[in-house]
């Protein structure tokens, strides 16, 4: 136990420079940002937020935000929606971050949550990420509050690594037990990996007609067999992560792992999985904010150098 705990105590301690957490905070601000936009230009933002009582869609729960405003009254609805719009420029921007990712979080969670049929696991995914850019200093570098304290737009200041290890647990854990709970007869190969053929006959998924998929089967089983066996991969990163930090140490697998770098291929296939969605699934935000995460899989030193190529 006390090995255990001296590794967890030398794990959060570790530093870096915070390259990868600002570019994930931009991230982050862009996609909420596009949310809101997408509910408010659909006129939908009353319909979804605003309670039955008061002419929206249906009864809401209010959380405890929701509820000291008075409820989920248009006015209420509005001035939150408001006050996301504005924490989410100040968050892309990096003016005062872990303050303005706060207030992003609990009027954006305050509007998500009171409506169960107008949110998904994306939605989750966009909370934690905001914790962890409450925790985190995420304005250290590509930020105005950089701008302020140190005349640029970049620094090398250090922050803690430790918020960019739990993106990678979250990606290890959301793709890994989304793999094992596909136990669907169209999932398994027992059944022909027919999954996405059903899918993509879906109207209520498909952006436009899915009949051309039967000309395609096989590419559709493909399709399923990989993104299944690819999410329980996912399992995977947390090794792959270990094995790099211990990488003086022997052992096959340790070697074999470090010889070939499981973290292209499976970005790679996920990022290519992910705009296949967007291309012809409409599911919200998902795959965006899913491929948000994928940044923290790179050192700041590999980030740092792409942007500097381009």
């Amino acid at each position: 136990m006390k090995r255990f705990w001296r590794f967890m105590v030398d794990l959060s301690s570790r530093r870096e420079d915070g390259t990868t957490l600002a570019v994930f905070r931009i991230l982050v601000a862009a996609i909420i940002a596009y949310s809101l936009v997408s509910i408010a230009s659909a006129g939908l933002v009353e319909a979804l937020w605003v309670d039955r009582a008061y002419g929206g869609m249906q009864r809401l729960y209010a959380n405890v935000v929701m509820a000291a405003l008075g409820g989920a009254t248009p006015g209420t609805v509005w001035w939150l929606v408001g006050v996301a719009a504005g924490a989410t420029v100040c968050l892309g921007l990096g003016i005062y971050g872990r303050v303005s990712a706060f207030v992003l979080l609990q009027s954006y969670y305050a509007l998500y949550i009171s409506n169960g049929l107008a949110t998904g696991g994306y939605d989750m995914l966009i909370s934690n990420a905001l914790w962890l850019l409450v925790l985190g200093d995420s304005t250290a570098t590509l930020s105005v509050d950089c701008r302020r304290r140190h005349g640029r737009w970049s620094s090398d200041d250090l922050v803690a690594a430790w918020p960019r290890y739990a993106l990678i647990w979250q990606l290890a854990l959301v793709y890994g037990f989304t793999g094992i709970q596909k136990l669907g007869g169209p999932w398994l190969p027992g059944n022909g990996y027919t999954a996405l053929y059903y899918v993509m006959h879906d109207p209520t998924w498909m952006r436009f007609d899915g009949t051309f998929v039967a000309s395609i089967v096989p590419v559709a089983q493909f399709s399923t067999a990989l993104s299944w066996h690819w999410e329980h991969a996912g399992f995977l990163l947390p090794l792959v992560f270990w094995f790099r930090a211990t990488s003086d140490r022997r052992g096959r697998v340790r070697a074999a792992f470090n010889r070939f770098d499981l973290r292209k291929p499976w970005s790679l296939i996920g990022i290519t999985m992910h705009l296949g969605i967007i291309f012809m699934l409409n599911v919200g935000p998902f795959s965006l904010i899913s491929m948000a995460y994928y940044v923290a899989l790179w050192t700041p030193g590999e980030v740092r150098r792409v942007l500097t190529r381009s």
